[in-house]
């Protein structure tokens, strides 16, 4: 039971200090259009400047997270989206254990780009999760004419997110592959229900994104991450990854660690790796404060084994 953490390109890090088959999982929320992570963008976006990052109008008085907008995306980004979707695909597909499975944040109007990477790399595309969550994204009158169009929206109002499932092709019979790798299906939530896949976790609650913001190495310039997951929604996830309660799972885009803190909070053991030298530290602070926040994930009955059953990321090496 334990994490490790790795700072630099996770490209990179999984070619350099990972072996064929030796993951066997991965949930992650990576850059959605690759550009707004770009270290430029992601200044401007620190300054409150912009760019591909829409920063909203404040609302009854509340500062609201910037949001990436992927509609200002050139054929050049989408190019370079799809390049870098295609690196990831395969530096994942050759960690997996086979059976293994991933679980992907995306968009909706980035989604398909992501799928067919992920397909063309040899992935098996085998669900799409829709988590329920109202967020303040789309639903915005004109620009420029607000009041002359009062009764127009540009887009919907986004009350959903989507979450990509795939799995590296199983090895014979899915309990062959469960017998071999102990990866291939998906835990139940208990013996009456399957995992499925509508996820009604909410949004982050305040308190989890305080503890990001105190986490921020420069307490003078502190935001939480602009995309941090719940802790509800992030072990619901991490649970049904792990078939047999037994592995590693893998973050390769990191951020502020949510996905490691609810690893560790499941006593799991856990991989993240992450580019940016403020979210890295931020994880790093974080991490150890987030696994302690409850969720009725932890509580499910079959968890009461687990601290003995649990076992050091170097077993499975």
């Amino acid at each position: 039971m334990g994490y490790d953490l790795h700072h630099g390109n996770a490209f990179q890090v999984l070619e350099e200090e990972y072996d064929e088959n030796s993951i066997h999982a991965v949930v992650t929320d990576p850059p959605y259009g690759v550009v707004e992570f770009e270290t430029a963008n992601v200044e401007k976006m620190r300054e409150g400047k912009g760019g591909v990052w829409r920063i909203p109008p404040e609302l009854d008085g509340n500062k609201r997270k910037p949001l990436p907008r992927f509609t200002v995306l050139s054929d050049s980004d989408k190019e370079k989206l799809r390049n870098f979707f295609k690196t990831f695909g395969e530096a994942v597909e050759r960690v997996l254990r086979p059976g293994g499975h991933m679980f992907v944040a995306t968009t909706q109007l980035l989604m398909h780009e992501v799928s067919k990477q992920l397909d063309e790399a040899g992935l098996e595309r085998r669900d799409v999760l829709v988590r329920k969550t109202k967020t303040l994204r789309g639903g915005d009158r004109p620009k420029g004419a607000h009041e002359r169009y009062d009764m127009v929206s540009s887009m919907p109002r986004v009350y959903w997110e989507p979450w990509l499932l795939y799995r590296k092709p199983l090895d014979g019979r899915l309990q062959d592959t469960l017998d071999t790798w102990q990866t291939g299906g998906l835990r139940r939530e208990s013996e009456e229900r399957p995992f499925t896949d509508l996820l009604e976790d909410g949004k982050t609650p305040k308190a989890e994104t305080e503890i990001v913001k105190n986490a921020h190495p420069d307490p003078d310039d502190a935001e939480a991450h602009p995309n941090l997951k719940p802790q509800y929604l992030m072990r619901e996830l991490c649970h049904a990854a792990l078939p047999l309660q037994k592995g590693v799972i893998l973050d390769p885009f990191m951020g502020s660690g949510s996905t490691i803190a609810a690893v560790h909070a499941l006593e799991y053991n856990a991989i993240g790796i992450e580019l940016d030298d403020t979210f890295f530290n931020m994880a790093e602070n974080a991490i150890p404060n987030l696994a302690e926040v409850d969720t009725p994930v932890e509580t499910r009955g079959d968890f009461a084994q687990q601290g003995d059953d649990s076992a050091s990321l170097t077993d499975f090496s």
